[in-house]
């Protein structure tokens, strides 16, 4: 697969499944080895401490006692500090590696490497390690701040029914601009940024030569994808969701809930039906950082041609 080159609207979703059918073998199987445990964690810390959380909220309600949350919390706050900050902790050191391992694995592939292992991916790691510690501090302090404000800005204007037009555009131009900045940021030598300043003209004008802004084309594709995943994923969330609710009416049909829910069979599989969508979610989310990568790479045309004039050398010294 060719990675910079120009590509339409159209070619932009069809190369992000054609990337999966032709690397998606390896691609995953590097994914699970160095995600796979982070994955695992979060998922067991989801479950176990979500559902003794529930299970003290329901109960507190059966019980009548209104102070009751109040007091647990009170009496258990070393336990929720520690699953509070042991969930922070996977969840920074989760997103750091789910974002910026299809990052290294693309250029990669872009590089012309052929088979990548888990090696490699871990010393891409190693040596980007002030970079990815720069891009956390910016994330952090410049670019979240203001997609919250950004993003927060049109859930508001939802309620005056123009903000929902306007968060179809929005969220996912928020989206591609920081995706772009962590794939300019460890494909070129600019700093950040520099690289921010890219990923924000990137999306509505070519750098080089091109005339027509990109902006539909990217935004479409980001938002057809996203429509995808959230449909698959939400059938994920809503089948335990509705098996809990008709098994919980079925074994309460008065209405008189006085056992708690969420301590006995159905609560647990509740809650590991809904880690499994967690782990889908995970997984999935991947085609929409390989459809931002393959956009950066239609972006840098200052090095199209370039490819384009190594391939046609290799191609005569093959022949």
């Amino acid at each position: 697969m060719q990675f910079y080159k120009k590509r339409d609207f159209g070619t932009f979703i069809s190369d992000s499944f054609a990337f999966f059918r032709f690397y998606g073998k390896n691609y995953f199987k590097n994914y699970i080895l160095l995600n796979g445990l982070l994955l695992i964690l979060m998922v067991v810390v989801f479950i176990f401490g979500y559902r003794e959380l529930f299970s003290q909220l329901f109960g507190s309600n059966l019980s009548g006692n209104s102070s009751y949350m109040e007091n647990y919390f009170e009496d258990n706050i070393g336990m929720f500090a520690v699953i509070g900050i042991l969930t922070f902790l996977l969840f920074v050191i989760l997103m750091i590696v789910n974002y910026l391992f299809p990052v290294f694995y693309l250029k990669r592939l872009s590089q012309g490497e052929k088979k990548i292992g888990t090696d490699d991916i871990l010393s891409d790691f190693r040596k980007n390690a002030g970079k990815i510690g720069i891009l956390c501090l910016g994330m952090i302090f410049i670019v979240t701040p203001v997609a919250i404000i950004l993003v927060g800005f049109s859930y508001a204007l939802v309620f005056i029914i123009i903000g929902l037009p306007i968060l179809l555009f929005v969220f996912p131009t928020v989206f591609n601009v920081v995706n772009f900045l962590m794939y300019d940021l460890f494909n070129s030598k600019r700093g950040f940024f520099e690289s921010l300043s890219y990923s924000i003209r990137s999306q509505f004008s070519y750098a080089h030569g091109r005339k027509k802004s990109p902006y539909w084309k990217y935004w479409g594709a980001t938002l057809i994808i996203s429509i995808i995943l959230y449909v698959i994923t939400t059938i994920f969330t809503i089948i335990p969701m509705m098996i809990f609710y008709v098994s919980l009416f079925t074994s309460n049909p008065d209405g008189n809930f006085e056992q708690n829910p969420f301590s006995g069979t159905m609560g647990i599989m509740f809650f590991v039906v809904y880690g499994i969508s967690m782990l889908v979610s995970f997984f999935l989310s991947n085609l929409l950082y390989v459809n931002s990568g393959l956009m950066y790479y239609d972006s840098r045309t200052d090095l199209h041609q370039q490819v384009e004039l190594a391939e046609i050398d290799t191609i005569g010294i093959n022949e």
